[in-house]
Parts: structure tokens; C-alpha cells; sequence
């Protein structure tokens, strides 16, 4: 596939005036002298005696996290982006186990596992697009869920990506980049973003004479994208994830091509497909494996794809044509994977039109034919919680918590992907109940979870709910600065304390009673994020 499109390796959910101020300036200051210079890596080799390309880049890993950090600080602000506790525990129990195969491999070095996020975002953009971010943040659109075709194809865009960040291609590239006036750097940037959305917009801001050297620099060379293939196939199958969806991904990313990609297919544009590098991936299957290789869906991957089609397309026309495509004459016969998808996007859709009847006729549906893999069941279970939680039914989202035969996951801090989505819930149904006891159940198992997961920012807002309704509000402020605090808002987040602050000088009501132990935490709380936001703010 020749490269006629002009893509950058960090695209976002949608071009803001603050992310494209960002860029512009975190380039400009990469020009002008922000990186410093830590000596040359010896190439390594990969596990297959292939060599790699080595570090090359005189970029230090902490600035690295640094520029990262300050455009995923607007990401969160974004309007696309999405923190949905179903899909996010999904795409959790895909990922987790690459980073632990990378590490294993050697892949991933001590250094840039300390020092890097490893923190996955998503968007509710309907591109097919993933995308990697400096200092270790990625990017996946719902539009990529909803298309993959099992976890196997997910796991071959994670890996990908994932070996892009370990070799350092980022920086790599922006080393390149650093002999580049600022201000070209600036329209390079900001017109690879703009493009992303319309190429039209993108050509506007791109200095003609230029846009040969500018596509070279933005696009990862040939070089790099073979050796984060060869590296992520290692990765992803050393996890446990089929080889076969490495190249079923390639295939299905080769049609899209085929049939002159319209825009919906920006990872066409990042990541060029030629007949080398599909032929590479197909050597690699194991002997025997057939060359158009194709990976069977789960009942579980078919939900989550559906769930990603249904909250990426939130329009009432959309929503009502998932109940049409289980109410059509042939439906008893279509493959069980292909029922329980449309029957969970109809569900789901009914739900979210305030069809409380319709969604609960076809989750007794969908009940039955989901009643044997464990981790469908307890989706399904999932599903049925939120129903009712979104129609304020705390007794019924009981009841279906407490359904038998389903998988249950412990609490405890070694429990696995998916115990965030059960505590979320959990919690949801204490809120909606308030009764004490169980809102001080769920306030206990949120702050263990927090322990290990300090930057959950929505579980940090599900605990100030909980305080706010237990009339804890020293409790409740301090929680709602850790959200801001998650989301690298070191101001917001201070803006929040100080109010913590101001009710400790008062000390009215419920303050006065063991106020003093939340005042010293929020006062020492207070001088971290001082030193966080100084940090901060001398990075700019």
C-alpha cells in the first residue's frame, strides 16, 4: 500500500484548540534544546536473532513522561473521551497480561517500567484507530473495538503498539525532528491533527514544499513498524493469545484498504500495509496454520464489540435499529456468537431509550444462551445491574447482583481485570439503597482498591459520592481533589483541598469529629501537590 496519506503517530479523539496549543508548544520546546543527550545504545536483538534498531534517541525516559503527561492532561478533558468501567476492565484483561509477557521477554526494561504510564485511554470516536502516546500512554477508539473479531486481533493492535513504546520509536522519532525550525514543527503537528478529521483542513496548514520530509518524519519508518511487528507477535503470543489474529488483523486491515478506505480506517494511514510485512506475519504462524488466518469469537469479545458499536453511536435511530435486528425472521438460526451480540446491543439500546420492558425480555434472552462460559454469564450479570441502576431500581440490581451461577471475583488486592467493574456496580446499588452498612462496605473496598490503583479518577469520584451521602465532607473534598489529581489537574485538585482546608478552620458539624486526622492528611496531601504542580508548571 503506497503511503499517500499524511498521518500522526498521535492522533486524538477530537482537534481542540487546547490539545493543538500543547502540541505546539511541547514540540517547540523540543526544538529548542529540551532534550539532553544520554550517550548511544548498542543494538539488541529480538528472540528470533533479528537485530534491533537500538534506542537512538537522545531523549531522557522522564522528559519522555513528561511531554506525555501534558498531552494526555487534555485528553481527559476531550469530549469523546470515556471512562466505561465494562469495556475498560476488557481491554484490561487483554493488555496486562502483553505488559507482563514484555517484561519477561526483556522487552520492557526496569527503567521504562517505573518511569512510564502504561495507561490506556478510549474514545468514543467510530474511527478505527489505536494509537501510542510518549511516556507510555495508548489510545483506542471504540470504532477499533467495535471491529476486531476477537481478543486475538485486540491483543495484536496492543502488542504492536506496545513494542513501539518499548524500542523508544517515539523518541526516537522526535530526536529526528529536533533540527526543524520550531514553527515548522508547530504546522506539522498541527496539521497531521487537523488531517486526521479532514484532510482538507490538514492540507491548509501544511507548508507545501515541505510535505515530502514532514510525511517521513510523522510516519514510523518501514523499519520500525516490521520490528513492533516482529516484537509484538513475540509479545502477544508469548501471552497466550493466538498467532492467528496477528494476521487476521493484517487481513482485515488489507480489505478495508482494498476498498479505497473513506477515512474510517486512520491505522491504514499509521501503520502501512505491505504484501512484506502481511507475508512476514503469515511465515510466523505455526506449521499447519492456514495462511488466511482467522481466530474464533468469543461470546464474551462478541458483547464487549457490540457494547463499543452501541455507546460510540448513541443516536435514537441507531438505538432502535439494534431491537430490529432481533425481531427479524431468521434470527434463531444465526451463529450463537452473532444471537448473543445482537441481543446485547438490543438490550443495552432499550435500556438506554427508558424501554425498561424490552431491555429485561431480551436479557432473560440472553441469560439463557450466555448461562455456560463463566465470564459471559457474569457480563451478562453486569448488563443486568446497570439496567436497573439506570432506572432506579436499586432492588432489582440486587437481585440481579445476587443471581446464582454466575463467576464470582474476590475483593482482595490480587483479584483480577475485572474486579473494578464489579466494585463500581456494587457500590452504584449502595448509593442508590443508602444504607449505611452498605455504604460503608463499598467506601472500604473502593480506598483498598485505590491503595493499588491511586490514579483511578472514577473510582476516586464514586468514594466522594459516598462521603458526600455519609455527610463526611472533608472525606468527600479530599477524594474529589484525587480525581482531579488522577487526571494530572494539580490545580483543580488544590483548588479542592484548599476548601478542605477552609472547612477545617471553621470546624463546624461533622469536621469536628476526628477532623483532625483528615486535616493532616489533606494538609500534607496539599504540599505534594504544591511540588507536582511547581514541577509542573517549569515543564511547560
Amino acid at each position: 500500500m503506497q503511503r499517500k496519506y499524511l498521518m500522526t503517530k498521535w492522533p486524538i479523539f477530537r482537534m481542540t484548540e487546547g490539545v493543538a496549543a500543547v502540541i505546539l508548544g511541547l514540540f517547540c520546546s523540543t526544538a529548542s534544546g529540551e532534550l539532553h543527550a544520554q550517550g548511544s545504545n548498542a543494538p539488541a536483538s529480538t528472540h528470533d536473532g533479528l537485530p534491533l534498531l537500538g534506542d537512538g534517541s537522545d531523549m531522557p525516559s522522564a522528559a519522555e513522561r513528561r511531554l506525555g503527561d501534558r498531552i494526555i492532561r487534555e485528553l481527559y478533558r476531550d469530549p469523546d473521551y470515556i471512562d466505561d468501567p465494562v469495556l475498560g476492565d476488557y481491554v484490561q484483561s487483554i493488555w496486562q497480561p502483553l505488559l507482563s509477557a514484555a517484561r519477561q521477554r526483556g522487552d520492557l526494561t526496569a527503567e521504562l517500567d517505573e518511569r512510564f504510564a502504561w495507561t490506556i485511554v478510549l474514545g468514543k470516536d467510530r474511527t478505527v484507530n489505536a494509537f501510542a502516546l510518549p511516556g507510555g500512554y495508548l489510545g483506542v477508539h471504540l470504532g477499533l473495538l467495535a471491529v476486531v473479531s476477537s481478543p486475538d486481533e485486540l491483543a495484536s493492535v496492543l502488542a504492536h503498539e506496545l513494542s513501539h513504546v518499548t524500542q523508544r520509536h517515539i523518541s526516537r522519532m522526535m530526536s529526528k525532528s529536533r533540527q526543524q525550525a520550531p514553527w515548522m514543527l508547530g504546522a506539522m503537528i498541527l496539521g497531521a491533527l487537523a488531517a486526521s478529521k479532514s484532510p482538507d483542513a490538514g492540507g491548509a496548514l501544511i507548508v507545501g514544499g515541505q510535505a515530502a520530509a514532514i510525511q517521513g518524519q510523522l510516519n514510523f519508518s518501514r523499519d520500525m513498524e516490521r520490528e513492533a511487528d516482529r516484537l509484538g507477535f513475540g509479545v502477544m503470543t508469548q501471552a497466550g493469545f493466538q498467532a492467528e489474529g496477528f494476521v487476521s488483523m493484517f487481513d482485515k486491515l488489507q480489505q478495508a484498504s482494498r476498498h479505497n478506505d473513506s477515512g474510517n480506517f486512520p491505522y491504514l494511514r499509521s501503520h502501512p500495509l505491505t504484501t512484506e510485512r502481511i507475508a512476514d506475519m503469515n511465515s510466523r504462524l505455526p506449521l499447519g496454520a492456514p495462511q488466511q488466518a482467522t481466530t474464533a469469537p468469543t461470546l464474551s469479545h462478541a458483547m464487549m464489540s457490540t457494547r463499543a458499536r452501541v455507546l460510540s453511536n448513541p443516536g435514537v435511530d441507531d438505538l432502535r435499529s439494534w431491537q430490529a435486528q432481533v425481531d427479524v425472521a431468521g434470527f434463531d438460526a444465526l451463529p450463537a456468537h452473532q444471537q448473543v451480540a445482537k441481543l446485547y446491543g438490543a438490550t443495552l439500546a432499550a435500556s438506554q431509550l427508558r424501554d425498561l420492558p424490552v431491555a429485561l425480555r431480551n436479557l432473560r434472552q440472553l441469560q439463557t444462551l450466555c448461562a455456560a462460559p463463566p465470564l459471559a454469564a457474569q457480563q451478562v450479570r453486569w448488563l443486568g445491574m446497570e439496567i436497573a441502576l439506570a432506572h432506579r431500581d436499586p432492588g432489582l440490581a440486587q437481585r440481579m447482583a445476587n443471581s446464582p451461577d454466575v463467576m464470582r471475583f474476590s475483593l482482595g488486592p490480587t483479584a483480577g481485570s475485572w474486579q473494578r467493574t464489579e466494585l463500581l456496580l456494587q457500590a452504584q446499588i449502595a448509593q442508590q439503597t443508602a444504607q449505611n452498612q452498605a455504604l460503608n462496605q463499598s467506601a472500604q473496598q473502593l480506598q483498598t482498591w485505590l491503595t493499588s490503583h491511586p490514579k483511578d479518577a472514577l473510582a476516586w469520584q464514586t468514594v466522594a459520592s459516598i462521603y458526600t451521602l455519609q455527610n463526611q465532607p472533608l472525606r468527600a473534598l479530599r477524594a474529589e481533589a484525587e480525581v482531579f489529581a488522577s487526571r494530572l489537574d494539580y490545580a483543580g485538585a488544590l483548588d479542592r483541598l484548599r476548601a478542605a482546608q477552609e472547612r477545617v478552620r471553621t470546624a463546624v458539624g461533622p469536621d469536628t469529629v476526628g477532623g483532625h486526622i483528615d486535616a493532616s492528611i489533606i494538609d500534607t496531601r496539599s504540599r505534594q501537590l504544591q511540588a507536582l504542580l511547581k514541577e509542573q508548571s517549569l515543564g511547560r
